[in-house]
């Protein structure tokens, strides 16, 4: 669970914020909402891969060009030549690493730090390169997780969740510029001397992505794989349509490929661990889906033997039967998610960007109650019926910023720094948990009010009539919010009728 995210030189992003089990961030186009989600790709994709593989992943950065240049702040034609990337975060307290050995955290709270330059002098690279110029993996105090973590949550949580002790880091840099690997002993206390590693800038990728041996780094390895899982949802209709063949995945992949075999095999895992128990995840998948469409009855998987393909198939209360391929956009996104909340083992954090796309705006209430119950629930403590999953969205919409919790809203706006030049922020309300001082900035009622009344007064160009005119005498059809008698329904009408 990603607990706080600090970027700067990242593109246009300037932040230090805290995150809940469910965070929703607002803004209008360009703002850096996506840059937001970029920066979590980018530190996944560092734990997993060498510096240049991760930096070309990231959208809209290096791209087919190969110049990481694009990673950097720009402002004209000047660009940063560093940035800086820190997290806090709860890890599970056991897992496993790559070749199947337990690996047991000696500390859940950690931070991380990464501080990357660009270097344009590389003979291999004509556009330049990336080097560390400093890397840290540190523990954080069990006594200060209530106030360092901000969001309200009981103490039987944190105590399911934080857990262990350390008295020594277990990524450092020292000052004359060496990485040092310490080890992970049984005692928390880290044990003999610290590895040292050569110096950062000569690294092809991060010291934690090297950290693949539970039994001498096993905090690190939980720590690598817990940053490995975070995930950006693009749900594509294309591929939550598809069948799957016998043989496929069973687990949603970033895009929804692969929906069939994951809901077959969990159903398969439920009917094996008690009679019924496939009966049951249909059941429960459909009585949600049902708060989507209230036709459903049913969901199933059908079994195509001779073709060797899984196909989910939904059977609305007339006993009509209905293919994926023929549900629309936002039902399939809705079932995917639906999916995912049944799942034992579920991903730590998902980022999905617009989740009301493809949704009608009376049923994004629904949406948004399954990602928020998708998320961990912080009165309670950690166990297999409340996994440790966190849920990061972002939107423009009105539906979605109106419904949202208000402690769970970070609008995005651009602010001038002390260049001049404008950079991203994420601006929470007054008077929540995100909010510490009352000098700290908070967003202004005036940016809410584009959210809050969508509609807007009618235009001043335009006169009472069944048509309606501009003043420069061009034709102009009156707009569906422009009628007289729909104005008195809506919001903050501010029409010369209502002023009197």
């Amino acid at each position: 669970m990603l607990t706080r995210l600090s970027v700067r030189g990242f593109k246009n992003l300037d932040i230090d914020v805290q995150l809940g089990p469910f965070t929703c961030i607002a803004g209008p186009n360009g703002v850096g909402k996506s840059n937001f989600f970029d920066a979590i790709s980018f530190l996944s994709s560092l734990a997993g891969k060498p510096l240049l593989e991760a930096a070309l992943d990231v959208r809209g950065g290096a791209g087919r060009m190969g110049d990481v240049r694009g990673l950097f702040r720009r402002v004209g034609e000047k660009a940063a030549d560093t940035m800086f990337l820190g997290a806090e975060m709860i890890v599970p307290p056991r897992g496993e690493d790559q070749l199947g050995q337990l690996a047991e955290a000696s500390m859940t709270y950690l931070r991380y730090e990464l501080e990357l330059c660009y270097r344009s002098e590389l003979p291999s690279r004509p556009n330049g390169g990336i080097e560390i110029v400093r890397e840290s993996l540190s523990h954080l105090n069990l006594t200060s997780a209530k106030r360092s973590l901000g969001f309200p949550c009981s103490e039987e949580w944190r105590q399911s969740c934080i857990q262990g002790r350390r008295t020594v880091p277990y990524i450092s840099t020292t000052k004359d510029g060496a990485v040092l690997l310490h080890a992970d002993s049984k005692g928390g206390h880290g044990g003999g001397n610290p590895r040292k590693i050569r110096r950062p800038q000569d690294l092809p990728r991060t010291v934690l992505s090297t950290a693949e041996n539970a039994a001498e780094h096993r905090t690190a390895t939980l720590a690598r794989r817990e940053m490995l899982s975070w995930t950006q949802l693009h749900l594509e209709p294309s591929a939550l349509r598809a069948p799957d063949d016998f043989t496929a995945p069973p687990v949603i992949g970033p895009n929804g490929s692969h929906l069939p075999a994951t809901l077959y095999r969990l159903a398969r895992d439920a009917a094996a661990a008690t009679a019924g128990g496939d009966a049951d995840i249909y059941a429960r998948i459909a009585n949600r889906l049902s708060e989507l469409l209230e036709q459903v009855r049913s969901i199933a998987v059908d079994i195509d033997e001779k073709r060797q393909l899984l196909s989910i198939i939904m059977t609305d209360r007339h006993g009509t039967s209905h293919m994926a391929g023929s549900l629309s956009d936002g039902t399939l996104r809705f079932l995917a998610l639906a999916v995912m909340h049944e799942e034992p083992h579920p991903r730590s954090l998902l980022c999905l960007e617009e989740p009301e796309n493809g949704m009608h705006p009376a049923r994004v209430p629904a949406m948004l109650r399954l990602l928020q119950e998708l998320a961990v629930d912080t009165d309670e403590a950690v166990g297999p019926d409340n996994p440790l999953r966190q849920v990061l969205i972002n939107t423009h919409s009105p539906s979605v910023v109106a419904d949202v919790p208000e402690d769970s809203l970070l609008v995005a706006k651009l602010v001038p720094g002390a260049s001049g030049a404008e950079h991203a922020v994420l601006l929470p309300l007054p008077k929540t948990w995100r909010v510490h001082d009352e000098k700290d900035p908070t967003v202004s009622k005036g940016d809410l009010l584009a959210y809050l009344d969508p509609i807007g007064p009618p235009r001043s160009d335009t006169i009472p009539g069944e048509t309606g005119r501009a003043s420069s005498q061009t034709p102009r059809r009156r707009r569906v919010k422009d009628r007289p008698d729909l104005q008195e329904l809506l919001p903050f009408d501010e029409s010369p009728r209502a002023a009197e």
